[in-house]
């Protein structure tokens, strides 16, 4: 018998968490931190399952909502082996380290700023974990490779497969042998598109037996590849001539390299004038140096250009800012510049600065290039709301807002239905996650439609039965 039970990503994006019960076992898949702020309280709840009896944990990739609860796991007990792609190992370091600093940080400033005004705020004026949780972490964690058969006990083994997505990211198989019988539960994880810059192209599968599956875009197709790079063009030189800057919120691991690449090739072509371009993320500047390390996990189109002496992070008018004061002396600068800065959905970070400087001025363009959950800041301004709060202080929005829908590391509907296709025999079941109700939803229905097949669309601490 095998089970699953879904402890987060339950027809909402961010949270991704399972936990399968096989042969004795309990392998948990992800860890990942709630975003949204109507689901943040689930952050600081003990988990469903107690940790200490958790035998595995196996992480698709470095990202918050998948990796993000990890020092929390550990503080409360468990202590076995994290299991992870070499590129995931280095990133979840950084990421980890960082988030925690920022969880320090918010929770001094949190405690600062309500004593000041007399309140108490809706969470603990404490940290959800330490700087000290997150190195506790990162003994435990056992780097693999692609394709690597990765005994869990006698009858039960793990295979990653590259996802397409970021650096690093994998879908995990889980093959279960027992009385000559064979079951394959595989975790898409997040799933890439295809022709994308830097990393290759998502594994397909041609045989599972069971698939939990994303669905972030499960109700929408994304703009023409062709179409990013000139929508970027196009919106920094409407934004020069206006006399404003570019403030384009940025994740840093995948979306500043993606962003840098093609910046290169608009610089490198004169498509765009010369003009100072700021990466004003210390954390996104040690994920490009995780990348460089890392060009194994690079496509061909990648490699080429190092080759051809054309490297997509290195280009005139490139500053990679790590301190304080080059981030704030950004602000006195004359003319226009583009500024990419994190967080992707401008819930903590530098981005917050930046926008402050900005936002109200209607010649700057707020450029957002990546998924804004429900509920974040990025959202909020997405979704044309003329005042937002940005460290306690009200600003209205006069600054244009765009989105460029195609820089996303997900696939969208035609390529998620595209990855099931691949698929030569029917799977018992396609349970769907990772995803708003609404894209869920169109998904599954059109698994139905043109599949026939049976379509799980779980809640919240839902639990599957499995053959």
């Amino acid at each position: 018998m095998m089970r699953i039970q879904v402890l987060g990503a339950a027809q909402q994006v961010t949270g991704s968490c399972y936990v399968v019960e096989v042969d004795g076992m309990r392998i948990m898949v992800d860890c990942g931190l709630f975003q949204e702020r109507e689901y943040a309280v689930r952050n600081w709840k003990p988990f469903p399952v107690y940790p200490g009896k958790i035998d595995f944990v196996l992480l698709t990739h470095s990202h918050l909502d998948h990796a993000g609860l990890l020092p929390k796991l550990v503080r409360e007990g468990f202590s076995g082996p994290v299991i992870t792609t070499s590129a995931s190992q280095d990133l979840i370091e950084i990421v980890l380290l960082d988030s925690a600093r920022i969880q320090e940080e918010d929770a001094a400033y949190k405690r600062k700023r309500h004593k000041k005004e007399g309140r108490k705020g809706p969470h603990p004026e404490i940290p959800l974990y330490t700087v000290e949780d997150a190195e506790k972490c990162l003994p435990l964690i056992r780097p693999v490779r692609y394709g690597e058969d990765v005994a869990l006990n006698g009858n039960v083994t793990a295979r990653f497969h590259d996802a397409g997505h970021i650096l690093g990211a994998a879908m995990i198989e889980l093959e279960y042998r027992k009385n000559g019988t064979t079951r394959r539960l595989v975790f898409s994880g997040d799933i890439g598109q295809w022709d994308k810059p830097l990393v290759n192209d998502p594994s397909v599968f041609r045989q599972a037996d069971y698939i939990v599956m994303e669905s972030t875009y499960g109700n929408r197709d994304h703009d023409a590849p062709e179409d990013v790079e000139n929508q970027l063009c196009d919106a920094i030189n409407q934004t020069v001539k206006a006399g404003g800057n570019v403030v384009i919120p940025t994740f840093a691991i995948e979306r500043a390299q993606e962003l840098m690449y093609h910046l290169s090739r608009l610089v490198r072509e004169n498509r765009i004038p010369y003009l100072m371009m700021f990466l004003d993320s210390p954390m996104a500047v040690d994920v490009t140096d995780v990348f460089l390390g890392h060009r194994e996990d690079l496509d061909e189109e990648t490699h080429a250009l190092f080759r051809e002496g054309e490297p997509p992070f290195r280009f005139p008018g490139l500053k990679l800012v790590r301190s304080v004061a080059e981030s704030k002396a950004i602000n006195s600068l004359r003319g226009s510049c583009v500024i990419m800065a994190g967080s992707g959905m401008c819930t903590g970070g530098r981005i917050k600065h930046h926008l402050k400087q900005n936002i109200a001025r209607s010649e700057s363009l707020v450029l957002f290039v990546g998924y804004q959950a429900r509920g974040t800041l990025g959202r909020l301004i997405v979704e044309g709301m003329e005042e937002v709060r940005i460290h306690g202080q009200h600003y209205p929005i006069r600054a244009s807002i765009r989105q460029i829908q195609g820089f996303s590391a997900h696939a969208d509907r035609t390529a998620l239905l595209k990855w099931l296709g691949f698929l030569e025999t029917e799977p018992k079941k396609v349970i769907l996650t990772h995803g708003e109700e609404g894209a869920i939803r169109s998904l599954a229905q059109a698994i139905r439609e043109t599949k026939g097949w049976e379509v799980v669309v779980p809640g919240y601490l839902e639990t599957i039965e499995l053959e």
